[in-house]
């Protein structure tokens, strides 16, 4: 039985290739959540206006991968103390969010950014709030950077954090998410 997760963590692209590399996650979803537009577009989005977050819709399977390790993923590909920014990309639409879906979620996000604000010299500032409607993004964003060929969006994966876990969080593979994702550092 799949279970669901909701991360926005900046350009959804980068996010979602991110994910993809997890051994467990079943499938993803590129789009948009958190704001007050129904079935708004990837246009209106870009304004600010609509309140939306470029999100990523995670389904995985809970016997093979955890939330936990979900989290922690969340965590390693992005920068959670920049407010409304990621790399080059600003505005609300690319905030730094955990949309939970029900207490243990909501408990399991909150401890995850406890544990993981000592390793970060600012404060997180990633919201922590209940998903809301999700609306997919147009076709031509869903696996974007499959499609193209590339590995990962042209942001970076650095943060603030002050020390970097070097044990592996995901196991197998080499491709260059996986080898990010196990040393938290954006050098291959």
């Amino acid at each position: 039985m799949a279970s669901t997760a909701l991360f926005a963590a900046g350009c959804f692209w980068g996010v979602e290739a991110a994910f993809r590399e997890i051994p467990g996650v079943t499938a993803t979803t590129v789009g948009y959540t958190g704001g007050t537009a129904e079935y708004p577009t990837y246009k209106q989005v870009c304004t600010g206006r609509t309140g939306h977050a470029e999100a990523v819709r995670v389904e995985y399977d809970p016997e093979k991968v955890s939330y936990e390790l979900l989290l922690d993923t969340f965590w390693r590909i992005h920068d959670p103390t920049t407010k409304n920014r990621q790399g080059w990309d600003f505005g609300t639409q690319y905030r730094s969010a955990i949309f939970f879906s029900d207490p243990p979620q909501q408990a399991a996000a909150v401890a995850s950014l406890q544990a993981q604000q000592p390793e970060h010299r600012r404060r997180i500032v990633t919201e922590i709030i209940p998903a809301a409607a999700f609306y997919p993004a147009e076709e031509y964003h869903q696996r974007y950077l499959e499609k193209r060929g590339e590995a990962s969006c042209h942001v970076g994966l650095k943060s603030d954090q002050a020390s970097i876990d070097t044990e592996p969080k995901v196991q197998g593979g080499s491709s260059l998410w996986q080898r990010l994702l196990k040393t938290g550092s954006s050098k291959t």
